[in-house]
């Protein structure tokens, strides 16, 4: 599962994790944590999801169809950092990867609180 944000370019976030999961052969899962409106230019417009619709995604994606691995990408704030944190150790994930995404290669800010 990537849990991150949205780019609308296809070229990081979400777009990019789903790519590399399915050139892995690995069925690949997603909880979105902000809507990014970018392309190779630069970001225009981020807008985060609220925190308690991250939490529904990772629930709703454990409860049915499961993780055995969690990927990280852009949290876009503290707030969705410390409820990814906490539903992390709330289902047991030992896998975990931490790509701690705060700014675009652009050189904009995706970490935005």
């Amino acid at each position: 599962m990537t849990i991150a944000g949205s780019d609308s370019g296809g070229g990081a976030g979400i777009q990019a994790d789903l790519k590399t999961f399915a050139a892995f052969g690995v069925y690949g899962t997603s909880a979105i944590t902000a809507i990014t409106a970018q392309n190779t230019k630069g970001v225009t417009k981020v807008q985060q999801l609220p925190v308690e619709m991250v939490e529904a995604q990772i629930d709703a994606i454990v409860d049915d169809i499961g993780a055995d691995a969690v990927k990280t990408g852009m949290l876009a704030s503290a707030a969705i950092v410390k409820a990814v944190a906490a539903r992390i150790k709330a289902h047991g994930f030992t896998a975990v990867v931490v790509d701690p995404v705060m700014f675009a290669t652009s050189g904009d800010r995706l970490l935005l609180e």
